[in-house]
């Protein structure tokens, strides 16, 4: 049963960052309008957007926390529509977005600059979350993929990429749009779309593991590239994960994603990331795959991520972690920069949060002398704020590796200018 305005008897809270889809510079004073998705002309918020393209938290009716605890009929999130304009960008209007019970919704708008033919209004139809919704199940594959073919193409080690190449349809949809998406950013959608943001801790972080280290395997043995196609992975569930252009991410999944972003999963003796398929459980079981409602029981009885993972596929499965993340300046330090820190280090993310500085500036501009004083804490505790950490003040593994991303990013803005 979808959700009605009569059963949304909890809260959750929606933020929305509105940039440029050239260049991702963020949109200030742009307008918002917030409605229901059934009743898309009852305006019940109207918000604007700061100097950061961003708008304050907003808290909105959701259903019952209980409704995503367990299967269930009734459907465990809200969904709103959001009619985005600013002065010299084509409007854009997001329907179906999901708020759930108890957590923050972080929706992001790209505006496209106004050409001088004047286009319809863009709409972004998000479609249903994969354990509500009807999606084909996973057609099964080994979990180790042979690599000894002559000719075929194959990394000759784990790298984390930059981007990924998602094919928005099935692999033989030659209709189907390619998107290039920041491989953070296409976690964070995935287990947007494939699992609730308000399960556990534990369970939600070895859900993720099973997405990178799928994702991963797709990006190490070049599969989809060995058989002639152009794109990295689809969005088709019967061969890949459910990816969905435009759709939010949540605040309990993001912090996961940014904190283990690195990592996949092994068995002993195997150099590729295990394709570490799954099930909801409920409709699909397949022996031998994690299911997203027992992982989530799991986690309810207090098992770590690593114990939700061997339960299902074995106890010779375990964590790894790539030594090389493309597109970043430099790699983590391997210890947090806090005050009283010094050196080289220091100066880069000085630096760094200056040119940021440029582009958002609500984020103060600081001394680059390579000491770690108030000054520096001062501001990457708001760049921690801006972009969704928690505003500890300290550059932790998290935080190194989104200075790096926006720093790059807002780089590649100067060079378009």
């Amino acid at each position: 049963m979808k959700a009605t305005q009569n059963n949304l008897v909890d809260t959750g809270k929606l933020q929305i960052s509105v940039t440029s889809s050239i260049g991702a510079a963020p949109i200030p004073n742009a307008s918002i309008e917030i409605s229901y998705t059934g009743d898309p002309n009852s305006i019940i918020e109207k918000v604007e957007t700061d100097s950061s393209g961003q708008t304050e938290l907003i808290t909105l009716d959701t259903p019952p926390l209980e409704y995503s605890m367990s299967p269930s009929e009734n459907q465990p999130y809200s969904e709103y529509t959001f009619q985005i304009s600013a002065p010299d960008f084509e409007p854009l209007t997001i329907a179906g977005a999901e708020l759930m019970s108890g957590v923050t919704a972080l929706q992001d708008a790209h505006l496209s600059p106004i050409l001088a033919q004047s286009n319809p209004v863009d709409v972004l139809t998000i479609g249903p979350h994969t354990l509500f919704g009807n999606y084909p199940p996973k057609i099964p594959e080994e979990e180790i993929k042979p690599l000894e073919e002559q000719g075929e193409i194959v990394l000759s080690r784990v790298v984390i990429p930059e981007y990924v190449i998602v094919h928005d349809g099935s692999v033989n949809d030659s209709t189907a749009s390619n998107y290039y998406v920041k491989y953070k950013d296409y976690i964070k959608n995935v287990a947007s779309c494939e699992i609730y943001s308000t399960w556990p801790r534990s369970t939600i972080e070895a859900n993720i593991l099973a997405i990178m280290s799928f994702t991963l395997n797709r990006v190490y043995t070049e599969w989809y590239r060995n058989k002639g196609f152009d794109f990295t992975i689809t969005s088709s569930t019967a061969y890949d994960h459910k990816w969905i252009h435009g759709k939010n991410s949540f605040d309990t999944i993001n912090e996961v994603v940014d904190e283990i972003f690195a990592n996949y999963l092994s068995r002993p003796n195997v150099t590729q990331p295990i394709l570490t398929q799954y099930c909801d459980g409920k409709r699909v079981t397949f022996s031998g795959w994690m299911t997203q409602w027992g992982s989530k029981y799991l986690g309810d009885q207090g098992y770590a991520p690593l114990e939700i993972l061997r339960y299902y596929y074995g106890n010779d499965m375990y964590i790894n972690t790539s030594e090389e993340i493309s597109g970043v300046p430099a790699s983590w330090p391997g210890s947090d920069l806090t005050i009283g820190s010094t050196g080289d280090k220091v100066r880069q993310i000085q630096e760094q949060l200056n040119r940021i500085a440029q582009t958002y500036p609500s984020i103060p501009t600081i001394s680059a002398d390579g000491r770690y004083g108030e000054a520096t804490a001062n501001a990457v505790s708001r760049f921690q704020n801006v972009f969704g950490l928690p505003a500890t003040g300290v550059v932790d593994y998290p935080t190194w590796y989104k200075i790096s991303e926006i720093y790059v990013a807002v780089s590649r803005i100067a060079e378009l200018r």
